[in-house]
């Protein structure tokens, strides 16, 4: 019998690597017979999924992790047309059955049928629809022939897998929050957050064309980081404003756009700062000119148990949003589509237009360091964590 190793989340600040079942081609009691299977080529440790290992979130013991993958087609189900065994593919981390209003609409973070409790699904992620995570070695594609990207040359883009692992969530989220904020040719930009996504968003800030992207952190490393590939930075540690040091770099305290890649665990600025949720939205309206735009691709929630305030428990925070009101910025918020960008930057990788792997600082590792990676990015390491179950990915 076929066997399955995972990442699974036992409690707070604790996964293990487990024996898990391995997949079928179905849904509950329900054949699945559009989806596939893939044996896992590359599956990445996001952000958000140490939001749920830090018990910030409701997630349930047993979770198996994992929403970032990359794979091989080894088996499909008989109404997959498009897909073939053998194929490498790019899994977009939303699922979308491609059928409801919402997927006709290419919001496919917020498809209707994928999940009975709210809009919206993603392997391996609390609230999400129960579906089974991909820091695995095999695991189940749903709606195969829309969901999955297929890697046309699959020799070219093994030689760049440390690239295009990144498709599934991180590179098109970051880019996401570029283009929803506005960023275009010639625009000052401010990345709140190093992080993976953070240090994506700042890459496809260049992709864009911006003249100026400044990234904000409290982790020197990160902030090294971020600099390698051309970021201007400033050191969240330091007593001066935001503005102020905005205004060091570029003669005023402003910028055009801003995008939040921080999310709801944000802390306030100095070197002894305390968790404040709303810092990086309300430091948002206050940099951002008249006019801007703010992306959010951040994470917030609507349950979290380690707030520090009744109110920001149910993610109600105090926001002030008459600022942004008056300042006639726009907002966007909510999951990246991936696959509104995923093809495009496929091509972008394929042909050397964005060094994406370089830019967050890949570090592949076996699914057996998976434990380690998360306790290694829990501490702040300026890498992106890439599983490797099956010695492929390199």
């Amino acid at each position: 019998m076929a066997t399955n190793r995972a990442i699974v989340y036992i409690k707070p600040g604790v996964v293990e690597v487990q024996d898990i079942s391995y997949p079928k081609l179905a849904l509950g009691d329900r054949k699945c017979n559009h989806g596939v299977i893939l044996k896992v080529v590359s599956t990445n440790i996001c952000g958000s999924d140490q939001h749920m290992v830090r018990g910030r979130t409701t997630a349930p013991s047993g979770l198996v992790l994992g929403h970032e993958i990359t794979g091989l087609v080894i088996e499909k189900g008989s109404d997959v047309e498009f897909m073939q065994i053998g194929d490498l593919v790019s899994v977009p981390f939303n699922i979308a059955c491609g059928r409801c209003r919402n997927c006709k609409e290419q919001q496919t973070g917020i498809c209707l049928n994928v999940n009975d409790s709210r809009p919206g699904a993603a392997y391996g992620y609390v609230d999400m629809g129960g579906w089974i995570g991909g820091q695995s070695e095999y695991v189940m594609v749903p709606y195969a022939d829309f969901n999955l990207l297929k890697l046309p040359n699959k020799d070219a883009a093994m030689e760049k897998i440390r690239d295009l692992t990144l498709l599934s969530d991180i590179l098109p989220t970051g880019y996401h929050g570029a283009v929803t904020a506005g960023v275009k040719p010639g625009a000052t930009v401010y990345v709140a957050g190093a992080g993976p996504v953070g240090l994506a968003c700042a890459a496809s800030c260049h992709l864009l064309g911006a003249a100026v992207v400044i990234v904000g952190d409290m982790i020197p490393e990160r902030l090294e980081q971020a600099r390698s590939f051309g970021c201007e930075t400033v050191d969240l540690r330091k007593d001066a404003s935001l503005a102020d040091q905005i205004e060091q770099i570029l003669g005023i305290p402003e910028v055009d756009y801003t995008i939040d890649c921080v999310g709801f665990e944000a802390k306030g600025h100095g070197a002894d700062a305390e968790e404040q949720p709303a810092t990086v939205l309300n430091d948002a309206m206050n940099i951002t000119r008249a006019g801007g735009g703010i992306g959010i691709p951040g994470l917030y929630v609507t349950g979290d148990p380690g707030a520090k305030t009744e109110a920001a428990k149910e993610g109600s925070l105090s926001v002030r949003f008459g600022m942004g009101w008056a300042k006639s910025h726009h907002f966007h918020t909510g999951q990246c589509p991936v696959m509104t960008y995923n093809r495009n930057l496929m091509h972008a990788i394929m042909n050397d237009k964005i060094k994406i792997a370089d830019a967050v600082n890949v570090q592949v590792i076996s699914l057996d360091e998976g434990p380690k990676g998360y306790a290694d990015f829990d501490k702040g390491a300026a890498k992106k964590f890439v599983i490797n179950p099956h010695g492929m990915a390199y």
